[in-house]
């Protein structure tokens, strides 16, 4: 049935796409459907001129685990000019559990849909779907599961980035272990991530909290989620791969179109909105962080459209707005920034010292070996391209290269750890680059108050498939540490050639081949 229905579809289903529905006083009409009452997921997607990516992510629902009678799939046209809607009825004569719902004109953003699905829903759970995207076979079971046990209004899993030769694990942080009924800010980085990907929500959580996603071109998801995880007293969270993001270079997005300024103006309306909730100084301290440093200054500065502007001026009029709102915070916003230097152009941008802003950018995306020190308090710092007082910044970790072993059928590496969290180095990891889910965890011994040693065994770099490799220590759960070096060896073994080597940025990678 699947087969043909992906395959052929009926003119009677063309003809019924065409725009001649009574729409209702908020300008929505709802196609009538036989679905159950009593779901236990509800599934909601919006979309607009979606027919190329449609029929596969309609698939990777229809096709759980759980059952796709068990979901009710709300599916919301924002007025598509393409034939999304002829797809849609098309799988709504074989689906009774499938609800179009289909707008008069159109939004110019996901938000209104995604509000209509939520006022819609019946399921017991709520999760989120872009018609570009696709969902893990056994992704909505996992979390529903999850829910299940722990009775958490609230969880999330793993999501896949797909590029065109590449797979990448996004949001690590929120998918790096199980976890069970955990406050959601004993993740320190949980405020980085905020899409609707791979999570699940309890609906009557969501609606008793009257939870609505803003009407903005860009930045709505990242407002609805802060005022989700900021309520949610507890969340769980599994390893497992639940979502995987289509960024292939043929699928264009709204995002793409948006400009680093408009992008900007909706990240202050969302820093002015999380001020006004009056959060407690902590949590508020972290979802300030996340829209402080991570979208006022990595996206608008740390990016080279702002060293190839001729109006870098733009920039900082917009710098400007930013920083006024922090005016009348309890605290120094920059304390919590993840990276040191970015402290440093905060401090920069006060005094005006614009060139200099434009030269530790520059250094950051340009300077890939860059120059560190330890100090005589033991710490790392990263040298930066400036005087006094600004010359030294703070590295968290910093891991070097010491010496290592080849020893029968074992390789041991030995190096140095220099930082903040010398207690909580987790495991070595050798992840293949052009796909992340395939990794290989092996245990770190410490040796000496900062020297660690990893035992590679030679049977196990034999049987890894021949791509490149990179490989990191990790800690503190999910943080990543490169190991800095400057040598190479290449041997063979079990008629595979191992290539361990330097790579652009000094860190340490091996071949397979």
């Amino acid at each position: 049935m699947l087969t043909f229905l992906t395959r052929i579809f009926s003119n009677k289903s063309a003809a019924a796409a065409t725009d001649s529905y009574t729409y209702n006083q908020e300008g929505y009409y709802i196609h009538p459907t036989n679905g159950r009452h009593d779901p236990k997921v509800s599934v909601i997607m919006p979309v607009y001129n979606a027919e190329k990516t449609l029929k596969k992510t309609i698939d990777s629902v229809i096709d759980q685990t759980i059952g796709f009678e068990e979901i009710e799939f709300i599916i919301v046209d924002d007025k598509s000019k393409d034939g999304s809607r002829s797809i849609i009825l098309d799988y709504t004569d074989v689906y009774p559990n499938i609800v179009p719902v289909f707008f008069k004109t159109n939004n110019g953003s996901p938000a209104t849909p995604r509000n209509i699905g939520i006022e819609l829903a019946k399921g017991k759970y709520t999760m989120f779907i872009d018609s570009d995207d696709w969902l893990s076979p056994n992704g909505i079971e996992a979390l529903y599961d999850l829910l299940e046990k722990t009775g958490d209004p609230y969880a999330i899993g793993r999501t896949i980035k797909v590029e065109d030769n590449k797979r990448v694990v996004t949001g690590e942080y929120n998918s790096c272990e199980y976890r069970e009924s955990i406050n959601p800010c004993s993740i320190p980085h949980i405020f980085q991530h905020l899409g609707p990907t791979a999570r699940m929500m309890r609906t009557q959580f969501l609606k008793d909290h009257q939870f609505r996603f803003p009407h903005m071109k860009f930045a709505e998801d990242k407002q609805f989620f802060i005022d989700v995880l900021t309520n949610c007293p507890n969340i769980s969270t599994t390893k497992d791969v639940i979502y995987y993001v289509n960024r292939f270079k043929d699928n264009k997005s709204l995002v793409g179109t948006t400009t680093i300024f408009e992008k900007t103006d909706t990240n202050l309306a969302v820093i002015k909105h999380v001020i006004q909730k009056e959060l407690p100084e902590e949590i508020e301290r972290m979802v300030l962080n996340r829209l402080y440093e991570f979208d006022c200054i990595t996206r608008l500065f740390n990016r080279h459209h702002f060293l190839r502007s001729f109006r870098k001026d733009k920039y900082y009029q917009k710098f400007a707005e930013v920083l006024e709102t922090s005016k009348n915070l309890r605290y120094d916003f920059t304390e919590n920034f993840f990276e040191p230097w970015h402290k440093v152009l905060v401090e920069l941008f006060k005094k005006k010292r614009y060139t200099d802003i434009e030269k530790i950018v520059e250094w950051s995306l340009k300077d890939t070996t860059k120059e560190t020190l330890i100090k005589k308090d033991g710490l790392p710092y990263y040298r930066l391209p400036l005087d006094e007082p600004y010359q030294w910044a703070r590295i968290s970790m910093l891991a070097v290269y010491k010496e290592h072993v080849k020893e029968n059928d074992r390789f041991i590496l030995r190096f140095n750890i220099y930082g903040d969290y010398l207690d909580k180095v987790n495991c070595f990891v050798i992840r293949q680059r052009d796909n992340e889910l395939m990794e290989n965890t092996l245990p770190i011994e410490r040796i000496e108050e900062r020297l660690f040693e990893v035992e590679i065994p030679l049977e196990l770099l034999a049987q890894l498939n021949e791509a490149s490799y990179t490989l990191f220590i990790r800690y503190h759960d999910y943080r990543k540490l490169h190991i800095k070096m400057n040598t190479r060896r290449i041997f063979e073994y079990g008629g595979k050639k191992i290539d361990f080597y330097t790579t652009i940025g000094d860190n340490f990678g091996v071949n397979v081949k």
